[in-house]
């Protein structure tokens, strides 16, 4: 028996932050998941440049902790899930991990962005939690809606039965889901030989973790991988994407621009993203 999945679903009030506590609350209703849902309340610029005295932020304060519970308790009861509400004045890439740590929260759920090229480039709150937090991140477009999470493409550059042994709270999800996985991989590189070798490995390493859900895999050799990684989304009519960033040096970081955050904005489906760690 597995213990209930703890989701934090992280929001600013935006129309995609919003759309991710939406989608989050599905995932939880049909998980049987606790959502906490988390605002990190930070002030406006105008507000900052004004010099706002301590009792007119304070009542700031307060307005964002009522609209947060508010949110939590309408969600609650549209739903019929436990939720919990939590609101600091901080900024987001530093309290989210405190708040992981404090619930023991098992994924994080967080609006994704319309691409952009300085996104692309430099990343954003979405893409910054995908890189530094050490627990897997949901990012969830804004036209996502959560129905039925049915087919999952799980897209890699190298597969280990390390790596597959991160997924034991996708396994659980996917089992609750009834959904199948697809093992995709985009490589130019292997012959036939080490692809045959990689597969019977694969497929024995599989078998133990999946026993109780339904999985396949499939190779393409091309060098545009997120192309092809777009159009196998589209093939396989996939309800969500899963990959796991790769780590660089430090050289490396400043010229290499990761194929997890350009599909961190844009996609149309979400994109769950588990930690290199």
């Amino acid at each position: 028996m597995t213990l209930p999945l703890t989701i934090i679903a992280a929001t600013n009030f935006s129309a995609i932050a919003n759309n991710a506590v939406t989608y989050a609350a599905g995932l939880a209703k049909a998980t049987g998941a606790k959502l906490i849902l988390f605002n990190s309340f930070s002030l406006s610029v105008h507000s900052a440049n004004s010099h706002i005295s301590a009792d007119a932020l304070q009542k700031q304060i307060e307005k964002a902790i009522s609209k947060l519970e508010n949110l939590a308790k309408e969600t609650a009861n549209v739903f019929k899930i436990e939720t919990e509400s939590i609101c600091t004045y901080s900024f987001l890439e530093d309290e989210l991990p405190r708040i992981i740590d404090q619930t023991k929260a098992d994924v994080v759920v967080i609006g994704m962005a319309e691409r952009s090229f300085e996104q692309e480039l430099l990343g954003n709150s979405t893409t910054s939690a995908i890189k530094n937090l050490k627990i897997p991140v949901l990012a969830v477009p804004e036209k996502a809606r959560f129905q039925s999470v049915k087919k999952v493409l799980y897209a890699y550059d190298n597969l280990s039965f390390s790596a597959i042994k991160k997924f034991s709270w996708i396994k659980n999800a996917l089992g609750d889901l009834e959904a199948e996985i697809e093992f995709f991989s985009v490589d130019d590189k292997l012959d036939d030989l080490k692809e045959e070798q990689r597969r019977v490995l694969m497929s024995s390493n599989i078998e133990k973790e999946f026993e109780d859900v339904k999985y396949l895999y499939k190779t393409v050799r091309s060098n545009a991988v997120i192309d092809e990684i777009k159009k196998e989304i589209k093939n396989y009519q996939a309800d969500l994407l899963i990959m796991v960033p790769q780590k660089y040096g430090f050289w490396d970081s400043f010229v290499h621009r990761s194929k997890t955050r350009i599909l961190a904005a844009g996609l149309d489906i979400p994109l769950l993203s588990f930690p290199n760690y």
